[in-house]
């Protein structure tokens, strides 16, 4: 049971994956988005079996700062193209001979959830002291990292499902692009904290 409330209360707590989904849903592309929902609950999988099976035999917490800085710096550019992205509500787009904004991908999805340094915090304690003391070995590895990817998964839905609920009741596009520079600049604040965290091991070598 603290395998399952570590992990979810980790997941679902503000980051740059919910982050992503939250704005995804604010401008109406709820539906549009499910790729972006595989691609992090399939990067959660393939993290807790490699991890599960592994232990920290290929990435060890030493190298934790280096996912940092590449997690951020691909998180960084995710908050660029939100702040700098235009929002068309899809009715006027169409009448008016516009293409809608692209959808998040799978491979958003994927990569971000990949490099997120909160998604290895995640595997990690788990992987590495929970797993074991648990007695999660062979098969039930695979069966509990699969619950935990589909919650991983859950959680940008949750916040981009909300999002679609508050968007709903707007109806003015000049409030969704304010929403855009809001979620661009929260997704920069979490590629700074990644940052941070690289420079204060760089520091401490």
């Amino acid at each position: 049971m603290e395998i399952f409330l570590y992990a979810f209360s980790v997941m679902y707590s503000p980051g740059p994956v919910n982050v992503m989904g939250l704005n995804a849903g604010l401008t109406g592309q709820f539906r549009r988005t499910v790729g972006f929902f595989i691609g992090v609950g399939c990067a959660m999988f393939a993290l807790f079996l490699i991890f599960g099976y592994t232990g920290e035999a290929l990435i060890s917490r030493s190298a934790l700062p280096y996912l940092a800085l590449i997690g951020g710096l691909y998180t960084l550019y995710l908050a660029f193209k939100v702040f700098t992205s235009t929002v068309v509500l899809p009715g006027k787009a169409e009448a008016a001979g516009q293409p809608t904004d692209k959808p998040l991908t799978f491979w958003n999805g994927f990569l971000i959830q990949a490099l997120n340094p909160k998604g290895m915090m995640v595997v990690l304690p788990i992987t590495t002291v929970m797993f074991p003391a648990a007695h999660v070995t062979g098969s039930s590895i695979a069966l509990v990292s699969t619950m935990i990817a589909l919650g991983g998964a859950g959680a940008p839905g949750i916040y981009s499902l909300l999002g679609a609920v508050l968007g709903k009741r707007i109806s003015n596009e000049s409030y969704f692009n304010f929403f855009n520079r809001l979620m661009g600049i929260a997704l920069a604040v979490c590629a700074a904290f990644m940052l941070y965290d690289f420079y204060i091991h760089i520091q401490g070598l």
